[in-house]
């Protein structure tokens, strides 16, 4: 029988985690990981495979725990345009301007290795497509509300979204004042086609 590993999974997980979402996959070394992880490197090869499968299984823990979070947030919304304005204005939140900084695992992860590594854009469409949904049923919801035009196409209006909040984040990791990233997620905000006031 294989002796029961001897570290917690999880915790090496995140600590890798963080190691490669500061300093992106390629600036990452192996003694980097081993020193976050405190782990050998047979243990660490033999849990986790090699740099790039390690890497795989961080971006997709990641994307599915924020996955998660979005369904919750849309859940315990009170409204579903709620859940929109929240995704919307996420880039900005930090008053500190440090989280904006630090963008997205998945973005920075995209942007760094999509065209050199399949499995990473794959999952990015992946991780995309599902936020696209969870947007769009956000949406439907604002429908139903009077929160949003009758008329607008909620599968459209989420992709846009995304799109504009993925830039945010891009300005974000430029160092972009905090005060100018809130005011065009608040312009972005007001673009939505909203349902007329009675």
């Amino acid at each position: 029988m294989p002796r029961p590993r001897e570290f917690d999974e999880d915790r090496v997980v995140l600590a890798v985690r963080d190691e490669f979402w500061d300093k992106g996959y390629a600036a990452t070394t192996m003694d980097d990981l081993l020193r976050v992880s405190g782990l050998g490197k047979g243990s660490l090869y033999g849990a986790f495979g090699d740099k790039l499968s390690l890497f795989l299984r961080v971006l997709r823990e990641y994307d599915d725990a924020n996955l998660l979070a979005l369904r919750e947030h849309l859940a315990a919304a009170t409204r579903g345009i709620d859940l929109v304005r929240e995704f919307v204005v996420a880039p900005a939140d930090d008053p500190t301007g440090a989280t904006a900084r630090r963008g997205c695992l998945l973005a920075n992860s995209n942007a760094e290795l999509a065209t050199s590594t399949p499995a990473v854009a794959a999952e990015a469409r992946r991780s995309y497509d599902a936020i696209t949904s969870i947007l769009t049923t956000a949406l439907q919801r604002a429908q139903r509300e009077g929160d949003l035009d009758a008329d607008a196409d909620p599968a459209e209006i989420a992709r846009a979204v995304l799109v504009a909040q993925l830039g945010l984040t891009a300005l974000g990791r430029t160092g972009t004042d905090i005060a100018v990233l809130t005011t065009a997620a608040q312009s972005i905000l007001a673009g939505l086609p909203h349902a007329p006031t009675q």
